[in-house]
């Protein structure tokens, strides 16, 4: 397996095969999948902006070979004893990583237009989904001044944290360009609280995330309309998840148990949607 020594798959991931290995008297961690090569690019244009990531070893078009980063990534283990400050230092991470130029053909999608056009592939009546989409689009932010690189993905689950707090954000795949706002709603979404009563990753307030991102005033209707946003994501993402699955494109008990938290999103929707 690329020459490393001892590789063994490791859980977790349900888009992308992860392994462990050694080299050189070194632990490292190897990731396959599609578009590998612009993962890590941009992973040490993170590193140049000062976010903590792993250093890139060797990448090729469907691989990615990093070193292994102590600390622990299971949400539940973190919060369990949280390291003081999370919730800040997210904020903080999140003011450096969006001063990065997104890369020129980096994906820049209207995310409203395009996981509307998903669900309507798929099918599916979700009459919550509706209710959402109908308050999202009667109720859009203004654009950014420019777009930004957008990590996609940043969350509880996608950082490695240790005592000290965040040694390292991960998985960058579903990077692309837009409004940097997205990243600090996306990391509200109550799916990344894991039963916690912290509207932060589970484990801080908007106050503190604001704080640490420099932006104490941040218009919270602004915030709220990218974590109504990103529930509404991640609900549609569990039926495509589920989907892949069903259909045999990919067959993953993972992938098939996701599917069961569809009923879970909905209600979360209808949560965190404004009362009229």
């Amino acid at each position: 397996m690329l020459n490393l020594d001892n590789a063994r798959r490791l859980s977790g991931g349900a888009s992308r095969e992860t392994w462990e290995g050694e080299r050189d008297g070194r632990t490292l961690i190897l990731r396959k999948g599609p578009g590998m090569k612009t993962e890590a690019a941009l992973i040490a244009a993170a590193a140049e902006a000062g976010v903590p990531v792993p250093q890139v070893v060797e990448a090729g078009d469907d691989y990615l070979l990093m070193e292994r980063i102590e600390g622990e990534t299971i949400p539940r283990k973190i919060l369990r004893d949280p390291p003081p400050g999370l919730a800040r230092q997210c904020g903080e991470i999140l003011a450096r990583l969006h001063t990065i130029d997104p890369p020129e053909g980096l994906d820049h999608t209207d995310q409203l237009k395009q996981f509307r056009t998903l669900l309507d592939t798929l099918g599916q009546p979700h009459p919550a989904f509706e209710i959402a989409f109908r308050w999202l689009d009667a109720n859009r932010p203004p654009p950014p001044p420019a777009p930004k690189l957008v990590h996609g993905d940043f969350r509880n689950g996608n950082l490695v944290v240790g005592p000290d707090g965040i040694r390292a954000v991960l998985d960058w795949e579903l990077a692309h360009a837009g409004d940097p706002i997205e990243d600090l709603g996306w990391l509200c979404v109550k799916s990344w609280r894991f039963g916690v009563d912290q509207p932060v990753g589970g484990f801080g307030t908007y106050d503190e995330l604001l704080d640490g991102y420099g932006r104490p005033d941040l218009d919270r209707d602004h915030l709220r309309w990218w974590e109504v946003m990103g529930t509404l994501k991640w609900g549609i993402m569990c039926i495509l998840q589920a989907t892949a699955h069903t259909s045999g494109a990919h067959r993953s008990v993972e992938l098939a148990a996701i599917g069961r938290r569809v009923c879970e999103v909905e209600w979360d929707l209808l949560q965190v949607l404004p009362r009229a």
